[in-house]
């Protein structure tokens, strides 16, 4: 990623490995709740329904914050933003670990103050952003939102600890990386000598009535909605479809989860070569089609382990391409932007994981609920087919940029 000379000296990396390590722990503590689900709902003795809610709740939280946080990087700009999230999020852990979480009421509560982990989104892209130039933007932007890896450690590392300490003493045991993470934060993170004035409340809003805005929301809601809701949902899928143990689900669910959070930064890097049209097209295609073969309950765990794989693999590079676009587009509105496509990825990942938990239990199947977000990609395909030429003649002209479109 930094082999390229121009990229290296473009912008600041200090910063943007602060945006990446930021963004690579509050993401791990964003989606805990998810690989901790069966033993909690073991213990708790949750429903299917109460486990897709008690996953999808900081997604949910995540999603509404990332508007709040968007605004208050602009304000208070990124660095001081970041700071305060990760604050909160520290203290909550603190108090779980301290009091425990004793049951499903306490299990919602804590989703609520995780969700602000989630909203680190609308911090760590604008920190790094601002550093980079147009042709430098899906590079930069997917290196610094490539923490989405630190929901594959979660899968991974988390019901391990549990099985060993306790699914409680997890919350404890996370703090020791977040404070590293905040000193180190503190230490090297600045911010971009080019950032625009605070508005107002009603001007951030203003940029709802631009058509662009609500279609950029609409793709994310699909690519990274996707990917956070399977993140979320995928331990408990693997339990329940195969009966794999916490273990065995874990390091399915974290195999799933790597290869997708891997591909946002090549996403964006492939975006920066072909345009962020093109690539998202493909992302789509692929996306829709493996998601449909996945709600047809494959007969072994690996096969859809396979699946799910490729299906991640799509929507982690669709991340990245979304984000190619975006601050092409939104340059001097990119906090508020992040905020609400960061939003609606957000909300894209509460309905999958939710609706996952709601469908099996209505239907003793997770069909339905994956068939609805494969038709749900094959609509943005379309509605990204009705905007290219648009964007490609306006905005995105190569008379007006020296980043593909």
């Amino acid at each position: 990623m930094f082999s390229d000379k121009n990229f290296r000296k473009a912008g600041h990396r200090p910063t943007l490995y602060a945006a990446f390590l930021y963004s690579d722990l509050a993401f791990m503590v964003w989606v805990m709740l998810g690989p901790l689900a069966v033993q909690i709902s073991g213990e708790l003795g949750l429903s299917h329904a109460q486990k897709g809610l008690m996953v999808a709740m900081p997604v949910l939280t995540g999603a509404v914050l990332r508007l709040i946080m968007g605004v208050l990087v602009d304000h208070l700009k990124p660095k001081m933003a970041g700071a305060i999230g990760q604050i909160v999020v520290m203290l909550a852990l603190l108090v779980a670990w301290l009091f425990g979480v004793r049951d499903y009421g306490h299990t919602l509560l804590l989703g609520v103050f995780l969700g602000v982990a989630g909203a680190s989104f609308a911090v760590a892209l604008p920190l790094a952003s601002r550093w980079y130039p147009p042709e430098y933007q899906g590079r930069a932007l997917g290196i610094a939102a490539a923490g989405h890896s630190g929901t594959a450690t979660s899968a991974l590392v988390t019901p391990m600890l549990a099985a060993v300490y306790g699914w409680e003493n997890v919350f404890g045991l996370a703090l020791l990386p977040l404070l590293v993470v905040f000193v180190f934060y503190l230490a090297v993170a600045k911010d971009a000598p080019e950032c625009p004035p605070p508005k107002s409340l009603t001007e951030y809003l203003k940029v709802l009535k631009d058509k662009d805005a609500w279609w950029f929301m609409f793709f994310y809601l699909v690519t990274f909605g996707g990917y956070v809701g399977l993140t979320s949902s995928l331990s408990i899928y693997f339990n329940t479809q195969y009966d794999l143990d916490p273990k065995m689900a874990g390091l399915y669910t974290a195999a799933c989860v790597l290869v997708g959070s891997m591909a946002r930064p090549i996403g964006g890097s492939v975006a920066d070569r072909v345009g962020g049209i093109r690539s998202l097209s493909v992302v789509y295609v692929v996306a829709a089609l493996f998601l449909a073969i996945a709600s047809f309950s494959l007969p072994g765990a690996w096969m859809a382990l396979t699946v799910f794989m490729v299906a991640m693999v799509a929507l982690g590079m669709g991340n990245g391409a979304v984000f190619q676009l975006v601050p092409q587009r939104f340059r001097k509105e990119i906090g508020v932007m992040t905020g609400l496509v960061g939003m609606a990825g957000g909300l894209g990942g509460f309905y999958l994981a939710y609706s996952l938990g709601y469908v099996r239990q209505m239907t003793g199947s997770y069909r339905i609920g994956l068939l609805v977000f494969s038709v749900l990609a094959l609509l943005a395909l379309a509605g990204l087919s009705g905007v290219k030429t648009r964007w490609r003649t306006t905005w995105g002209a190569s008379h007006l940029t020296a980043a593909k479109i």
